[in-house]
């Protein structure tokens, strides 16, 4: 029916690829990719050490065919055929077919068929074929996600691209959801995710720039500096406003156009969209995220939600610049004019003056206001730094020496931004912000996640930037089929364990000595001091790891969940450590590049994204993991 046709177009894997009938042709649709052979598999053939059929030309599949329908309507048997390759099958009746290797040399010695080896089995039409055909991804699609990768082509350590990554990832998820969201599939509230990868790498590269290094790259270790211009460079790229202005724009435009493309393909789409970045990737989002402009009437509500907060506030803080100044005695005086903190800022010296501040006063609390006044740019972002401001010209609203690019903005506001193995935190701190403001939140997303591999080298943490004075775990993401693994448990029983043998120890130890050094009492108060004494060595016993609390494990300091990590992901949590796997705690240095590729097949990782995009929808796993926020 194609054929008669102009062009019959059939979406297949998802809409993720076209099937083009008449040209035989499947074409990505989405991304760059060369165009696979469709064939209409009518004739298989299998060897003794083949494990599948493998489909005959659609040309020789109609050979065969004509000259089996003449066998049957003639009754005639023993039809030899010919292939292109010079094989030959001969069909010896309906339930007999076989295909037998070429010889060069048959034909010049005379040789028979039966001499040429053992022959393959030849199968007509797809009935009893052991094929293992998926039944599909379900039609339905909740929410999109796309996926930015990192430096260099290769995004795993098999050198594969974020194309083929990205396909694992969304395997992935289709296991956990039919193992975590088995009700929710089975009343049909939800469909599937849908994951797209978002390629820039090759943009740069195609700018001219790789003919410039090889120009000045030196001959030696020829594949280590091809490797280097290749992969590394791409930090250094981004860090040259030229080139940042090129991968910005790149991902931004890429990003927007796969999302009109999967609008034009999936009209009814109503879900949200949330983006990903592995690496470098996650860096350049982040970027982008903080330079996208909210919509004005939030604006106004994020300006009102502040203004509230700031009104309960205000005059407690002002007491407290006040108190720090050593100035309390004017907080009267703040108070009767109601001056709040962001009132305080705007003062200038004749305001002080027309208040009653003497001299003194005013120039202490104006030198307070301007020095504060240097971090006005990062604050903007809700970003803090105590370094001086740049004397070159800087936007007024980017972050301290980020790159000095155009950011273009996007189409949709993402739902939640994903880091898997990133040096978010590491950048932020070169760049010269020492500490996140809390109250800061990414102007169009309201959610954030930084996920890594507890040996990732490239991973580095946000939350103690925005918490920086308590000492705290990541959250430790849940094993996606409960509890901990069991090697972590054990680490951490036995370190329990020494702790409360240490803690014995020390508490006998300690009541031995007070009873050694105590003064001698009469015989009739033994009693009472027996008791006194066995009263202390069980006070003695508690308060141990009280009076060396860094003698306790780093697990049980504080309990991870309750600490208030700002606004950057809604109030809740933002850094989530993956556990290592058994053998990947006998070293950590073999393992470290392993654990910054290990995302895409992640379990642990894909269940968490998943978790979060659903839970917005008000869906629940089944089961709620063991550990989990």
């Amino acid at each position: 029916a194609g054929r008669d046709k102009e062009d019959l177009v059939v979406p297949t894997s998802g809409g993720r690829y076209d099937v083009h009938l008449k040209k035989r042709q499947r074409v990505a649709v989405y991304w760059e990719e060369e165009v696979s052979e469709v064939r209409r598999c009518t004739w298989f053939y299998k060897g003794d050490k083949d494990n599948k059929y493998i489909p005959y030309s659609e040309t020789f599949s109609e050979e065969l065919e004509e000259a089996y329908m003449i066998a049957v309507t003639l009754d005639e048997w023993k039809k030899k055929l010919e292939s292109p390759s010079r094989e030959v099958i001969i069909l010896h009746n309906p339930k007999l077919m076989v295909h037998y290797h070429p010889v060069a040399t048959s034909d010049d010695w005379g040789s028979t068929p039966t001499e040429q080896g053992r022959p393959r089995t030849v199968k007509r039409g797809v009935e009893n074929i052991a094929a293992e055909i998926p039944n599909g991804e379900p039609l339905q699609i909740d929410h999109l996600v796309f996926v930015v990768h990192g430096i260099g082509p290769a995004c795993d350590i098999r050198f594969r691209s974020i194309v083929q990554c990205v396909n694992d990832f969304r395997n992935v998820s289709l296991s956990m959801l039919q193992a975590h969201f088995k009700k929710a599939q089975e009343q049909q509230q939800i469909g599937r995710v849908e994951f797209l990868p978002v390629n820039w790498h090759s943009s740069l590269h195609s700018t001219g720039v790789d003919v410039d290094l090889e120009r000045i790259t030196l001959p030696s270790i020829n594949r280590l500096r091809h490797f280097i211009n290749d992969t590394i460079l791409d930090v250094f790229f981004y860090n040259s406003s030229t080139y940042c202005q090129t991968i910005v724009d790149t991902v931004a435009s890429e990003m927007n156009r796969l999302y009109q493309l999967f609008l034009q393909r999936n009209p009814l789409f109503k879900g949200g969209v949330s983006i990903a970045g592995h690496s470098l990737g996650s860096l350049i989002l982040f970027d982008l995220l903080t330079n996208q402009k909210a919509a004005p009437e939030e604006d106004e509500r994020s300006e009102e939600g502040a203004r509230t907060t700031s009104s309960n506030r205000g005059t407690e803080d002002v007491k407290e610049i006040l108190k720090k100044l050593e100035l309390s005695e004017y907080g009267d005086v703040f108070e009767k004019e109601k001056m709040d903190r962001q009132a305080l800022f705007l003062c200038t010296e004749k305001n002080l003056k027309e208040m009653g501040i003497p001299l003194g006063p005013r120039m202490k609390i104006l030198h307070y206001i301007s020095s504060k006044a240097e971090m006005q740019v990062c604050l903007l972002h809700g970003l803090c730094s105590s370094r001086s401001p740049p004397t070159h010209e800087t936007k007024p609203n980017l972050p301290l020496s980020q790159v000095s690019a155009n950011y273009p903005q996007l189409n949709y506001k993402p739902t939640i931004f994903f880091a898997f193995g990133s040096p978010i935190g590491m950048f932020l701190t070169v760049r010269g912000v020492k500490r996140i403001n809390p109250n800061y939140s990414l102007p169009t997303c309201k959610g954030f996640f930084n996920i890594f591999h507890p040996f990732d080298p490239v991973a580095y943490r946000i939350e103690p930037m925005i918490v920086p004075d308590l000492e705290f775990e990541p959250m430790l993401l849940p094993h996606h089929k409960g509890r901990k693994r069991m090697h972590l448990e054990l680490k951490e029983g036995l370190t329990r364990m020494s702790v409360d043998l240490k803690n014995n120890l020390l508490g006998s130890l300690r009541v031995a000595w007070q009873s050694f050094t105590r003064a001698p009492l009469p015989a009739v108060e033994a009693a009472s001091t027996d008791a006194e004494v066995e009263a202390e060595a069980e006070a003695g016993v508690e308060k141990q790891p009280d009076t060396k609390p860094e003698e306790t494990p780093a697990a049980v300091k504080e309990e991870p969940s309750l600490i208030n990590v700002g606004r950057l992901n809604g109030g809740n949590r933002i850094d989530y450590v993956l556990q290592e796997k058994p053998i990947e705690s006998f070293n950590e240095y073999l393992f470290a590049l392993q654990g910054h590729l290990c995302y895409w097949e992640s379990e642990d990782t894909v269940l968490l994204v998943l978790k979060e995009i659903y839970q917005t929808q008000g869906i629940t796993l089944d089961q709620p993991l063991p550990g989990s926020q």
